[in-house]
């Protein structure tokens, strides 16, 4: 049994420790050699800190670290440069105090190394000093690695005060980035979201997103190929386990965890990588990326906007500029929803410059829809999948008085005070039951004699 590296987001614990490792120095070579400044959004659990992590492995000339891997027949120098490595992921933000003090954590660990004489200014000031003190002490550029950048603008997505805090004290710190360019070999900066660049990074416009680029769409996911080539012996467990052949366990893994495309080109979609070091460790098919984290603030805001769930299910065609960037004070949560993973590119119509955004696979259409009921109902998480089994045995066996009960526990529990437009919300309803049932239904249908709510 191999060692599979779940939970594990630092490159040399990887590498040192002989877990598997999809290869992506290749990629990583081709964006090293450039100084320009990166900007990559991506959603939760898809590799941004073990990317950073071997970013920083590189530059700190750990030859050592990237034995057998395509980057070692690519480099051929190996320098060591200064690397200042900034992770806001591992601390909740209530209050701007809380973020200046994740700042100031690592300033006083990096100032340990190149100077503490501006210990007292602000974070800012002592930023670009660490910065041009690590050029000048060690007589090479600072490589500079910030991951999840947005966390704590995520966390006040809503609270419009406490986000144009995370603002200023962020814009300010990142800005430093610009006006310390010459001191700087490379600069890469992770996130979730794109909604803040305009606001956040407005004094760093050099920087290149790559989040849409072709040639960086595998950067972090696993393509087919990918999984074929590195896990086929944990494919041939899982199929042995399941009482599936090869075939049948490949395709049923691509329709619960692959379909993500991050640019035009939908031709090569990518699997969910924590989802499958999961599934071959548990040899089992579960949702276990929806498992770990509760995405709240992408419930306030549908709730806030009140958007027709039904249009996510079937698919929505916009523009680039819909999706791509985000305001917080926009009434339109779909790009939130997208740059969070819980929406894909699923198709992109070139003459028309379209885009169709939709649930990437199983796992992210009925975890969602699961995780949606009980805030549109008062039916729990718990009782969700009880009742979505009662309903599929009443279907089968054709006990329709049954079944109509159990669907007005659903309806008896809609919240008042969600809306106005109350039809809508028993149709919504209905709609997500009888996706969690598998069935096809289309809502509002019109014939020659009349108008349907819904056909099942």
């Amino acid at each position: 049994i191999r060692k599979l590296p779940i939970g594990i987001q630092t490159f040399d614990k990887l590498r040192e420790g002989g877990f598997l490792y999809v290869d992506k120095t290749a990629m990583i070579y081709q964006i090293a050699s450039t100084s320009t400044p990166y900007f990559l959004s991506r959603p939760r659990r898809f590799g941004k800190s073990l990317l950073l992590s071997t970013f920083e492995a590189y530059f700190q000339g750990r030859k050592d670290l990237f034995q057998g891997l395509a980057i070692e027949q690519l480099e051929q120098k190996w320098e060591e440069y200064p690397v200042l490595h900034l992770d806001l992921n591992a601390r909740k933000y209530d209050a701007a105090a809380d973020l200046t003090a994740m700042l100031n954590q690592y300033l006083e660990k990096w100032e340990l190394l190149y100077g503490q004489e501006k210990k007292d200014r602000s974070p800012e000031e002592r930023f670009a000093y660490v910065i041009e003190q690590a050029c000048t002490l060690t007589g090479k550029q600072v490589v500079v690695l910030i991951d999840e950048y947005d966390k704590p603008l995520l966390q006040a997505v809503l609270d419009e005060n406490l986000l144009d805090e995370y603002r200023k004290i962020l814009k300010a710190f990142y800005g430093v980035l610009k006006s310390a360019d010459r001191y700087l070999r490379f600069v890469f900066l992770t996130g979730v979201t794109k909604f803040a660049q305009v606001s956040v990074f407005s004094d760093l416009n050099q920087l290149n997103d790559i989040s849409m680029d072709r040639a960086y769409n595998a950067l972090c996911g696993i393509t087919q190929d990918e999984l074929i080539k590195t896990f086929g012996p944990e494919i041939q467990r899982l199929s042995e386990n399941e009482e599936l052949t090869l075939e049948e366990t490949i395709f049923r893994l691509a329709k619960k965890y692959d379909g993500y495309h991050f640019c035009e080109d939908t031709s090569v979609g990518l699997f969910n990588p924590f989802s499958l070091l999961n599934v071959f460790q548990k040899l089992k098919f579960g949702n276990f990326w929806f498992q770990t984290g509760t995405p709240t603030y992408l419930v306030d805001l549908l709730k806030k906007s009140d958007y027709d769930l039904r249009l996510l299910l079937n698919g929505v065609e916009v523009t680039a500029s819909a999706f791509s960037e985000y305001r917080a004070e926009a009434n339109n949560p779909l790009p939130m929803i997208y740059q969070s993973g819980y929406l894909t590119i699923k198709a992109y119509d070139k003459e028309v410059c379209l885009y169709t955004l939709q649930f990437p696979n199983d796992e992210v259409c009925y975890g969602f829809l699961n995780f949606l009921v009980p805030f549109y109902t008062k039916v729990t998480d718990d009782e969700t999948g009880f009742h979505i089994a009662k309903f599929m045995r009443e279907l089968k066996s054709g006990d329709v008085e049954a079944f109509m009960e159990r669907l007005k526990i659903f309806f008896s529990g809609i919240p008042y005070e969600l809306s106005d437009d109350t039809e809508r919300h028993y149709q919504v309803i209905f709609h997500v039951v009888f996706t969690l049932l598998g069935q096809f239904i289309r809502s509002e249908v019109r014939s020659s004699r009349g108008r349907a709510d819904a056909v099942v």
